[in-house]
């Protein structure tokens, strides 16, 4: 391995900013690869995932947080406080507002946060104008202009994640924030994640696609075990991956089956294919809809569904 620049910095970023405002789209940008499941359901972010960005000059490791918000169940509190919990300990922030949508109420309940937290602990915040080849040149111009009113921040950037637009700049400047140090993590590396949180996150993402508004939030996957096949012929591996979906009544069961067991088989092509990408082999994918009652308001199917 070459030796570092003295001047190498790595550290922690965090992304923030209502829900659906392009944080894990962005994430997935500055990583160059897939790390956070997207989906235009709100919401879809469940814990803070961390995506590694390693160039010459720097590490950045992304933690992308679920959208702050009222919340109204105990799913809702628990998502709100791994925000915040993670807001404490990282070296810059990225507070994320879409240029599609206008300032709101949302963002300016952030807003307080950050700067609240930007007084206490002087961390950096970067105000991200996300989404920016969704509007007009004008239009965006407004949207600048509305986030330097909403606070002090240490600097405004737009970008467009899908368009690849202005991505190398956010990366640049959230990068120049973090503290002189060594790499933290191997430069092959784009993920702590484990494999069967990957897993579970790409069954969910395809489960979310297509179904109801009421359904994503209640919606959660588990991997039961991946079990290699035995007897298989060299250089061709197959392996058994058994997958729980969690939904909270018999209602929402019937949704994600489809009529004749329809679409959960369109869930399962879809997952299997992220989910052979990931392993680097072929699958059989097994899954199963089970009904767990009410289980975002209940303390302990949260602590079991890993919440």
């Amino acid at each position: 391995m070459s030796a570092e620049p003295e001047a190498y910095r790595a550290g922690f970023a965090c992304l923030v900013g209502r829900p659906n405002a392009g944080k894990s789209t962005l994430t997935n940008a500055l990583v160059g690869s897939k790390v956070a499941i997207t989906s235009s359901k709100p919401q879809t972010t469940r814990h803070a995932v961390r995506g590694i960005r390693t160039t010459p000059t720097s590490q950045l490791i992304l933690v992308d947080t679920p959208g702050l918000h009222r919340p109204r169940s105990l799913l809702g509190q628990r998502l709100n406080d791994v925000v915040r919990e993670t807001l404490l300990s990282v070296d810059v922030i990225g507070f994320c507002l879409p240029s599609d949508q206008r300032v709101g109420p949302g963002d300016t309940f952030i807003a307080r946060d950050l700067l609240d937290l930007h007084r206490v602990r002087r961390v950096p915040v970067v105000a991200i104008a996300t989404k920016s080849d969704a509007v007009t040149r004008d239009r965006l111009a407004e949207h600048l202009v509305a986030i330097d009113q909403l606070g002090d921040w240490d600097a405004i950037i737009p970008c467009s994640a899908t368009g690849g637009e202005q991505v190398e700049e956010v990366a640049d400047v959230l990068a120049s924030y973090l503290p002189a140090s060594p790499a933290l993590y191997p430069a092959d590396q784009i993920t702590d994640e484990s494999t069967l949180v990957q897993i579970a996150e790409l069954v969910r993402e395809a489960a979310l696609e297509g179904v109801r508004d009421e359904l994503p939030h209640s919606l959660a996957v588990q991997v039961e075990e991946i079990v290699p096949r035995e007897d298989r012929p060299e250089g061709s591996p197959l392996s058994d991956v058994r997958v729980n979906v969690f939904v909270e009544r018999s209602s929402q069961k019937a949704i994600i089956i489809g009529r004749g067991g329809s679409r959960l088989r369109d869930v399962g092509t879809e997952a299997r294919r992220g989910i052979e990408a990931l392993l680097g082999h072929r699958v059989h994918l097994d899954l199963h809809v089970k009904v767990a009652k009410d289980w975002q308001r209940d303390p302990k199917a949260l602590d079991r569904l890993g919440f």
